[in-house]
């Protein structure tokens, strides 16, 4: 008998297939540094409009409310335009719909320097801002996580999240400083020129799949073909949300997210710095009391995408938001002209909690909806900034009829109490052994 021995020698003449060399560093965090500095170009336009209450006010006599409501617009077309971004990032590819939306928010900022009516503001800040930045909302985060890692995703996802308070703090007290020096127009065009500047590294640097240049996904055991484009975007965002909606969990992580966004993007972020004018506080100091809400915020949502890696996630929400609701309630007494060592504490603690509620909320989705849990969070993302959209226009209507912001602070304290409820009624999914 004899044995014929089969050799996986190439034929004659024929060159062997050259092997790939595997990198030190997987393309994926080369893929989440570029993502992480686009989300920081795009929150230039986020540190504006807490700046421009005051100034507008004065320039054009419109109420505070009337300035809050194209706020709320913005804030509201941001959370809405989230999923359907994510939708359309399936479609045509995460650099085209993410290079566009930043051309969008360049216009819209650069529109405002000639507007004259509050129907423009709205139409600018309001309409076209508010579409380039719902596509630039943390659904792009989940997208670019969910397609480049397998493991690490938590902290990638708190590492991304933590982006856009890197981008408050880099332009907030740049652009306090400009608008307190030379008016508010050319801190606009600021800000139209940064989202500008992030185009090219988008589209020379951004990657839409692994498989586009031949990789797993981080911590990936197997190879992952890179799937087909997804038509009817539109008509696959709403089929996911009449999923999702008959099931619990995804209403109560909407109504939770949603206070949430109440609580910061609505409440401090847009408020705070008239809030503390109105004690006698400069412009310039307030607005660098939120730009270090914007450092500890990075640190507190890296530890929670860590912690997310390793705790219930469930539980890390209702201490967030329990914390988060204590801190509110001390605040009024904290606003005074002068910035003194309780202001500075409630500062660090609220920029700790700022966002850290986004990784366990983001891993929820994930357990609760798996491939479309991108999707779906852009929708929870999309309550959370209807909720923000509430109280900015509430803040702005409040300090119009009494005089100070006291009941928005003491409100949205109790709502955050009820949020950490929300969160601890959240259930398990039960997973089912093959």
């Amino acid at each position: 008998m004899v044995d014929v021995i089969q050799t996986t020698e190439p034929p004659v003449g024929t060159a062997p297939a050259p092997r790939r060399r595997t990198p030190r560093i997987h393309r994926a965090w080369f893929v989440a540094a570029v993502t992480f500095v686009t989300i920081i170009g795009a929150a230039a336009f986020r540190s504006l409009p807490s700046l421009l209450i005051d100034p507008l006010h004065d320039d054009f006599g419109w109420s505070r409310g009337t300035i809050g409501l194209a706020v709320s617009v913005n804030l509201a077309l941001y959370g809405l335009t989230a999923p359907f971004a994510a939708a359309l990032m399936d479609r045509f590819g995460i650099r085209r719909v993410v290079a566009v939306a930043l051309i969008v928010i360049a216009l819209g900022s650069g529109l405002t320097v000639w507007m004259n009516s509050a129907w423009q503001l709205l139409l600018c800040w309001g309409l076209l801002v508010g579409l380039g930045s719902g596509s630039m909302a943390l659904a792009f985060a989940a997208t670019v996580t969910n397609r480049w890692f397998t493991e690490r995703r938590g902290l990638v996802t708190g590492i991304l999240t933590a982006a856009s308070a890197s981008g408050q703090l880099v332009f907030l007290p740049l652009l306090a400083w400009i608008v307190d020096n030379y008016k508010w127009r050319p801190a606009a065009v600021t800000v139209a020129l940064a989202a500008l500047v992030v185009v090219p590294f988008v589209w020379l640097l951004l990657r839409d799949h692994p498989a586009d240049v031949g990789l797993k996904p981080y911590g990936a055991k197997e190879f992952v073909a890179k799937p087909p484009p997804v038509t009817g975007a539109a008509r696959r965002t709403m089929t996911v949300l009449f999923k999702a909606a008959r099931t619990g969990p995804f209403w109560l992580l909407a109504g939770s997210f949603a206070i949430c966004g109440a609580s910061t993007n609505g409440l401090i972020q847009t408020h705070f710095v008239p809030a503390a004018h109105d004690h006698g506080m400069p412009i310039t100091a307030a607005a660098s009391l939120l730009a270090v809400i914007g450092v500890f915020d990075i640190v507190g949502t890296i530890a929670s995408g860590w912690f997310t890696d390793r705790f219930d996630a469930r539980r890390l929400l209702a201490v967030y938001y329990a914390l988060r609701g204590v801190s509110l309630l001390f605040l009024p007494i904290l606003l005074a002209p002068n910035v003194h060592p309780p202001m500075i504490f409630f500062i660090v603690f609220y920029g700790l909690d700022w966002v850290a509620t986004v990784p366990p909320t983001l891993a929820l989705c994930r357990e609760h909806y798996g491939d479309d849990s991108a999707i779906v969070f852009g929708w929870v993302l999309a309550s959370h900034q209807v909720g923000a959209a509430v109280v900015a226009f509430a803040g702005g209507v409040a300090r119009d009829v009494f005089g100070s912001y006291d009941v928005i602070w003491y409100a949205s304290g109790a709502l955050c109490a009820a949020a950490a409820l929300m969160a601890l009624v959240i259930r398990r999914r039960e997973t089912v052994s093959a």
